[in-house]
């Protein structure tokens, strides 16, 4: 069983995500962890992110005991990744790591991958495909709390600019742009809670998985 979750930043996507796999008991992966892991490997390399050849040289030296690093939450580290997110050497170097992921899943039952070409790209034979987005103020003004959250020196206005930027440059790149698979179910979570999303969430999958054994 494979759940394909994606959407632009903080439409709620990762929360969902997260929430279906302990509902069906399945693995998860934030597979936009994997960028900001490769993100941070050229930060710290003293790479530029922008590099093509160099940024494909960390994502190939990307490990899954990276992935739980705390400076991926950092937020130059979050601008970094939707740099070489858009290198399309970095983005295959990255493609088998997710698909082993995704149909050898540790636990067995099968996994829940959250990004951006998820349903497009990367599993494109989900079981399910959900496309989570809101709209661009509603989106900032949550990633605005999230960093206020953590004490964080944040500005709206600069919040809001940079999310703008994040989106022209994640919808525009030629490797794997962002957008709705063609069967996957769009959730504007603008005006809603996580519970009323979640409970959205399942009632599609489960009509998806009718008859399925879970």
């Amino acid at each position: 069983m494979i759940v394909a979750v994606d959407g632009p930043a903080a439409a709620g996507k990762g929360t969902l995500a997260r929430r279906i796999a302990r509902h069906y008991r399945l693995d998860h992966l934030d597979t936009g962890r994997l960028y900001r892991a490769t993100a941070l490997e050229a930060l710290l390399a003293s790479s530029d992110p922008a590099d093509p050849s160099l940024a494909e040289a960390a994502a190939r030296h990307v490990r899954r005991e990276r992935l739980g690093d705390p400076r991926l939450n950092e937020e130059r580290v979050a601008k970094a990744s939707s740099v070489v997110a858009a290198i399309p050497a970095v983005r295959l170097a990255l493609l088998d790591f997710q698909r082993d992921f995704a149909h050898r899943p540790a636990g067995g039952r099968g996994a829940v991958l959250d990004g951006r070409d998820i349903g497009t790209v990367v599993c494109p034979d989900a079981d399910a495909k959900i496309f989570v987005t809101a709209s661009l103020e509603a989106r900032a003004a949550r990633r605005f709390k999230e960093l206020q959250a953590v004490g964080a020196d944040a500005i709206y206005e600069r919040v809001l600019q940079d999310m703008k930027d994040r989106d022209a440059r994640d919808s525009s790149r030629q490797a794997a742009p962002l957008r709705p698979a063609d069967d996957a179910f769009v959730l504007d979570t603008t005006a809603l809670g996580a519970e009323a999303a979640f409970a959205a969430a399942i009632a599609y999958i489960d009509g998806k998985l009718a008859g399925k054994s879970l």
